[in-house]
């Protein structure tokens, strides 16, 4: 369906909307496996233990997404340096970039593991977890940080993979590890009776394999993308590029993690119903997130290379092609989750209370889903070009901004759970507003720049 050259998917030549689907459908089978890894656990713990055991899993979603929304932003760094020097024909600086990329995951992981194990208990209570879940949810967040150098890795893995236009080689390693985590957690928590910190143990585990083949395939290839760990080096130029464009973008992904923090301490503060249920609503929702992601780091990866290339027609193409696409197949998956929300929601917990509430949390999220389609399409185009501090800048004051405000104005006032989930769709709104505005000033005078 769509054209291949020795150095991966052609971006740079040709139509457009079947190349995205190529590229972008697998990638977001890719993040459908990643968040099974939580629902496998949410799902395992809520039938096999019990719904105590979901929320306090349930309490660290936000805060993981936190963390891994740092390195998915990291990643976007190098996968845009690597997208633009694919572009230009620089392979020497794709050489570089993709052993920086290599040490900067080790690096970053190793560092957030260990600020992560430190800050545990000062989280815990800032979050105002509830003593019948605490002990839970503090032992499942302390093993699953141990993971965070090799989560870390797979995600830069990826990226280095999706550069060159490779979404199959990331969603084969997950499949794999989306596999040995199911089944580790079925004998951690049968046969060893282990609960939450089996569930944690399972996941590190099936993490590092994940990482372990991207790492075996990255060292066997013979593209442009191979890595040799006799030549592994760090190239400053690279690293400063990769930095200046990743954080900012791993910042922005923070921010909507961290108002969601916020969101979760409230949920605390309605009960364990609460926050179960927006567990499984939350495991049920993100996977329409997941498409809307694709299609993003999609826009992203081909606005890299085609501005690398300088052809800025073309990249203007691919950010609308890409809307329209991502439209499409969010839709479909978005309708299906609404007409079937309660059967979707008793799969991880069949009390009533609890899936009425994971019912309200997915009409006021998934229905409106669409705003996000622009919302990312822009951000995604702008991190393209290599402009990635406007759309954090812009993040932080719609979507943290409002989310904060809406907290602690309107929730007080009407403490109910349907008030605090309508913060998600006002945010979107508002963040989706100032980014189109962003992107159309930046567009009338983005020119070539080469790196």
């Amino acid at each position: 369906m769509a054209e291949k050259n020795k150095d991966g998917l052609d971006m740079l030549e040709g139509s457009l909307w079947d190349k995205l689907i190529f590229f972008a459908l697998p990638l977001a089978l890719t993040g459908v496996l990643q968040q099974l890894f939580n629902a496998a656990d949410v799902a395992v713990l809520g039938q096999l233990v019990g719904k105590n055991a979901m929320a306090a899993v349930g309490n660290n979603i936000s805060l993981i997404g936190l963390l891994v929304n740092l390195f998915l932003g990291l990643s976007l760094g190098a996968n845009v340096v690597i997208g633009q020097n694919l572009g230009a024909k620089r392979m020497a600086k794709v050489h570089a970039a993709v052993h920086t990329a290599f040490l900067l995951a080790v690096a970053t992981g190793i560092g957030i593991a260990l600020l992560g194990e430190a800050l545990t208990a000062p989280i815990m209570d800032w979050m105002a977890v509830p003593t019948d879940v605490r002990s839970m949810a503090e032992g499942y967040l302390r093993i699953y940080l141990l993971g965070m150098p090799v989560i870390g890795l797979f995600n830069f893995e990826a990226a280095i993979f999706r550069s060159r236009g490779d979404t199959k080689t990331p969603l084969w390693a997950l499949a794999v590890a989306s596999i040995v985590n199911l089944g580790l957690n079925i004998f951690f928590t049968m046969t060893m009776g282990w609960g939450v910190e089996g569930i944690a143990g399972a996941t590190v585990i099936a993490n590092a394999i994940s990482a372990g083949i991207l790492l075996y395939a990255l060292c066997h290839t013979n593209t442009v993308i191979h890595i040799d760990l006799k030549d592994m080096h760090l190239d400053r130029h690279c690293l400063k590029e990769i930095v200046r464009i990743g954080l900012p973008a791993g910042i922005q992904g923070m921010v909507f993690s961290l108002s969601n923090l916020l969101i979760q301490a409230a949920i605390n503060s309605l009960g364990a119903d609460a926050m179960a249920a927006s567990a499984a609503a939350f495991t049920v929702e993100i996977n329409v997130f997941c498409i809307i992601s694709a299609f993003s780091q999609a826009t992203t990866t081909f606005v890299s290379q085609n501005y690398g290339a300088g052809n800025l027609a073309r990249c203007k193409r691919v950010t609308w092609v890409a809307m329209l696409l991502n439209t499409a197949f969010m839709g479909a998956l978005a309708i299906f989750i609404l007409i079937f929300a309660a059967e979707l929601l008793s799969f991880f917990n069949a009390d009533q209370a609890v899936v009425a509430l994971g019912i309200t949390r997915l009409w006021y999220v998934v229905a409106p889903e669409v705003i996000n389609v622009v919302m990312e399409g822009v951000s995604g185009a702008l991190r393209g070009y290599g402009i990635s501090l406007p759309p954090a800048l812009i993040t932080l004051v719609g979507i943290c901004g409002i989310r904060i405000t809406w907290v602690y104005t309107i929730f007080q006032w009407e403490p109910t759970y349907a008030t605090l989930m309508a913060a998600y769709p006002v945010s979107w709104v508002v963040t989706t507003i100032l980014l189109v505005l962003a992107y159309r000033s930046y567009m009338k005078h983005l020119k070539v720049i080469r790196l």
